[in-house]
């Protein structure tokens, strides 16, 4: 353990040497928060404030993720920015997961996310030499990653053409839409052969898993999105970011319509960050799993290897 915590402070001032020789601002954002993720998911942790009601919404919810106060933070001209902080997700618990956990997220104005892919792996290679390791690159569309492993278009199959793959694994196939079938061949057949000593970037995914990210229309649109990978582990999530505050509107209530739908809590929308979105800068930003690049450090699968104390034993 205490080799682990070594590690990670090597890490915390890597990550910090990186952006300040690129002159990327470090700053902090609210843990709590009155609005949350409608991500359906991701569900988010409540907790209620017992001050005067002058101070806003007694409801708080704790951060899944730094983004909406860092946009806003880039709406108000703060320029390039990046946050390292703990995040909370309600119910993600296990071998690879905790519900506390410490995320890196950074915005580069005037940047596309194909220019953030280079930085990302910079910094992912920066972390791998502290360790003494390499790896090499690989950089392709999500079409070209499943039709390259399993001979599958994810635009235009169907969905028994996405099921085969599938075949001998034990899923429950009610209530699942295309986009599981997909997330389900990433899981189960594509991202597990991922070579150890390899980064491996996804870009342009569906549109109907933008996210946070613009759409470029053509057919079929995309996601201007990315995933990066070390080894098996997903180490980020990238976006081109949106700025169009209708469209984000929407996407959050056809999350909420989702969440109705399963019976789970619907968080308030973050009004704040709504009204910010028209001034967002043209930009990128992506997250990176802290603890998991340090699993990824550490050669382990087990999150509880680099944590002082995990959600058990906290």
């Amino acid at each position: 353990m205490i080799e682990a915590l070594r590690r990670r402070a090597r890490l915390n001032a890597l990550i910090r040497d990186f952006f300040a020789r690129r002159e990327v601002l470090e700053v902090e954002t609210p843990i709590l928060s009155a609005a949350g993720n409608t991500e359906p998911n991701i569900e988010g942790f409540q907790t209620r404030f017992s001050g005067h009601v002058d101070a806003g919404s007694a409801v708080r919810w704790l951060r899944t993720s730094p983004e909406y106060p860092l946009k806003r933070l880039l709406a108000a001209g703060v320029g390039d920015c990046y946050e390292l902080g703990r995040v909370f997700r309600n119910g993600e618990a296990g071998g690879r997961h905790n519900p506390e956990f410490t995320m890196l997220e950074w915005y580069r104005v005037g940047w596309d996310h194909h220019r953030l892919i280079e930085e990302t792996v910079e910094l992912v290679r920066a972390a791998l030499a502290m360790v003494g390791r390499e790896a090499a690159l690989q950089v392709m569309t999500y079409r070209e990653l499943f039709v390259g492993t399993l001979g599958v278009d994810p635009f235009s199959a169907d969905e028994a053409q996405l099921r085969a793959p599938l075949a001998g694994v034990g899923i429950t196939a009610d209530g699942l839409t295309r986009d599981d079938w997909l997330d389900l061949l990433m899981t189960h057949r594509i991202q597990p052969h991922f070579p150890v000593d390899r980064i491996t970037v996804i870009h342009d995914w569906p549109a109907t898993q933008a996210a946070l990210a613009r759409i470029r229309p053509g057919q079929p649109p995309l996601a201007e999105r990315f995933e990066l990978y070390l080894g098996a582990v997903e180490l980020a999530n990238g976006y081109h970011e949106l700025n169009d505050a209708v469209e984000q509107r929407q996407r959050f209530q056809r999350d909420l319509a989702v969440r109705a739908a399963r019976g789970d809590a619907l968080p308030p929308l973050d009004e704040p960050f709504l009204a910010a979105l028209p001034a967002l800068p043209r930009c990128a930003g992506v997250a990176v799993g802290v603890d998991r690049l340090l699993m990824a450090l550490a050669g382990t699968g087990r999150i509880a290897d680099v944590l002082a104390f995990d959600f058990a034993n906290a």
